[in-house]
């Protein structure tokens, strides 16, 4: 571990997703310009942000994140591994390797490519879709390795275009495709902890179960509706899925226990980045969950943690107020 941790933030903008990537009525360049109000180190972008994929409009972008101050150090990509048709297959590898070097391109030495293990179609057995998605990310990994871009496999619910959850989503199938790469130099996993609780598990014992295979990280955070309880999310599967009682918001709010993530991240030496995934109910939202995150490094990743909790215990004693 690092004397001091180095751990940074970018932002990736949930709420603007479908706007650039879908219905293209706003641009990536927007987004860029969007953020600069934000106090941030990076920015996370998505492949469905890349209109083009040519060098040119890569550069581009390049510039344009240059020009905002900010670095482009995770690139989040939805390749469907799983599908029954091997043709699809072929052609998400084929895309997924252009993303990695976009990632090259555009991230450098600290950057990061997502991949998934794709779709939880139900004519693909368990056995079949760890074998498929297992040998697609070992191909990745080549390239990945060449380009010096550190791969990272997200505990995933669904991308906005897919008709099924995640093959992986459950904690089982998600260990098991993770077990059968070993790679730890370029892959590892891009953790998510509200992910973890649409999978109907806690997210800090996730965490616990994972965190020496953590490469980057992205912060959000789930409330429930009034008169909504998990409970009664739960499916006969035992995960949860996306729900209107299941809501997006301001991250240190819902129902991660971030205070126990942060320690088991600061206890493992993690530095690498933490992406802000948010904006959905507006940039107000977005500015306030980087400010939580902002916090949180002060507190829990300046230097040594149990010299800052006694120091902060101190200074709260002396206003009459008890420790955290």
């Amino acid at each position: 571990m690092r004397n001091e941790c180095e751990m940074r933030i970018s932002v990736f903008p949930k709420g603007e997703v479908d706007a650039i990537a879908v219905h293209r009525t706003m641009t990536v360049f927007d987004w860029i310009a969007q953020a600069r109000v934000l106090p941030i180190e990076g920015l996370e972008l998505y492949s469905g942000m890349f209109w083009e994929t040519d060098d040119a409009f890569v550069d581009r972008v390049g510039d344009a994140l240059a020009e905002a101050g900010f670095e482009m150090p995770m690139l989040c990509v939805s390749p469907d591994f799983t599908h029954p048709d091997p043709s699809v297959r072929a052609a998400q590898l084929e895309r997924q390797i252009r993303m990695i070097e976009i990632a090259d391109r555009l991230g450098g030495a600290t950057a990061s490519c997502r991949v998934l293990s794709g779709q939880r179609h139900p004519e693909v057995s368990v056995e079949e879709g760890l074998d498929w998605a297992a040998e697609a990310i070992t191909t990745c990994l080549d390239h990945a390795v060449s380009h010096n871009v550190t791969l990272g496999i997200e505990n995933h619910y669904k991308d906005g275009s897919w008709a099924y959850p995640e093959f992986a989503q459950t904690k089982k199938v998600f260990l098991a495709l993770l077990d059968r790469i070993d790679n730890r130099t370029h892959f590892g996993v891009q953790y998510d902890p509200s992910n973890a609780i649409v999978a109907g598990e806690d997210s800090a014992d996730f965490l616990d179960t994972v965190i020496d295979r953590v490469v980057t990280m992205q912060a959000s955070d789930r409330y429930l509706a009034p008169g909504a309880d998990l409970d009664s999310l739960r499916q006969a599967d035992g995960t949860l899925g996306y729900s209107p009682n299941l809501l997006h918001g301001v991250i240190g709010k819902g129902l991660n226990d971030y205070p126990r993530i942060f320690r088991t991240l600061f206890d493992a030496g993690y530095d690498g980045w933490i992406s802000v995934e948010d904006g959905v109910n507006g940039m107000h939202e977005m500015a306030a969950s980087v400010e939580f995150l902002r916090d949180a490094r002060d507190r829990y990743f300046g230097g040594s943690f149990e010299a800052k909790v006694a120091t902060q215990d101190a200074a709260r004693a002396l206003a009459g107020v008890g420790p955290r």
